[in-house]
């Protein structure tokens, strides 16, 4: 579940784009990298209050849905840095491919590093909330221009450092960790918006009017293969078919991700890049609502229910 589905949707791509879109191999595979990534703000809350509610509890379905789904993010998202790097060089070496692991390796030490440095500090100098999100803010933006200024020397993940200092935090300080997420979830109230405003100001209308009937066409048959993906994870687990059916579904909404690396390419100056930016988009208007809709049409009919006593 944290690979897996991704690595079939990207599969679907680089089969189908070209033939449908007329790209190039590697054009398909950033373009698949892209729209492989599952939604967080979609899945999560739908997770929670299922958790909440005691749907899926007895085989934590809703759990494994959550974790796979934020690990399913940083894979393809350091695997659409390593496209992106090959689409503006158009180069392979072994060492392009050696860096994939050491920037994970990297990655996740220095955040566990720099979170437990954090937990210590918050354990042992009183400061307050907001003072503590600035610190946690403030070192995220630090590991994202160390990763810059490493680029090209040595790999370094600042998506994972950043997610593994989270990680680190949560272990050592749970309390302290839980209301630091309360108040970054009210930061992303405002950024959000702000977020798919300027994503939608980048659309190009005439190349979505050029590839809309075919992309979507593409978007519906590249979610089977994920689907496929899905399927594939839970062989030989104790999840009857109603319960690998929800979580087929529920691991297909596209939101955040796409909205966040989907202009990259087209400010990286890429010639497939208003193509990635519109097929991120139609991925974005098509897959979230249908993803959330089908998890509240369907979770009562595939889940049980677990309550005091055990599931009804």
């Amino acid at each position: 579940m944290c690979f897996l589905p991704a690595c079939f949707e990207l599969v679907g791509m680089v089969l189908l784009a070209p033939k449908l879109l007329g790209v190039r191999p590697l054009e398909a595979a950033l373009l698949g990298s892209v729209v492989a990534a599952v939604s967080p703000a979609v899945i999560i809350p739908k997770m929670l209050r299922l958790i909440e509610d005691g749907w899926g509890g007895a085989r934590r379905i809703p759990q494994m849905i959550m974790a796979g789904a934020s690990v399913d993010d940083v894979f393809v998202i350091v695997l659409f840095t390593s496209l992106t790097g090959l689409a503006a060089g158009e180069s392979l070496a072994f060492s392009d491919l050696a860096r994939i692991p050491v920037s994970i390796l990297l990655g996740i030490a220095a955040g566990l590093l720099c979170g437990s440095l954090l937990a210590v500090l918050y354990h042992r100098v009183p400061i307050r909330d907001t003072a503590k999100v600035v610190l946690l803010l403030s070192l995220s933006f630090l590991l994202a221009a160390l990763e810059d200024r490493l680029s090209g020397r040595v790999g370094f993940s600042s998506l994972l450092a950043v997610m593994a200092a989270g990680v680190a935090l949560q272990m050592r300080q749970g309390e302290t960790a839980a209301r630091l997420s309360a108040r970054y979830a009210k930061l992303w109230v405002a950024a959000e918006p702000l977020l798919f405003v300027l994503v939608g100001a980048t659309v190009n209308i005439r190349c979505a009017l050029d590839f809309g009937p075919a992309a979507v066409l593409l978007l519906f048959l590249v979610l089977l293969f994920r689907m496929l993906g899905v399927w594939v994870c839970l062989l030989g687990t104790a999840l009857d078919r109603r319960e690998r059916l929800f979580c087929m579904v529920a691991y297909c909404s596209k939101a955040t991700v796409q909205a966040a690396i989907g202009p990259i390419p087209l400010s990286m100056g890429l010639a497939c890049g208003n193509l990635v930016l519109t097929v991120a988009v139609l991925s974005i208007l098509i897959t979230a609502p249908l993803g959330a809709f089908a998890i509240d049409l369907l979770y009562q009919r595939l889940l049980q229910q677990q309550t005091g006593g055990g599931d009804t």
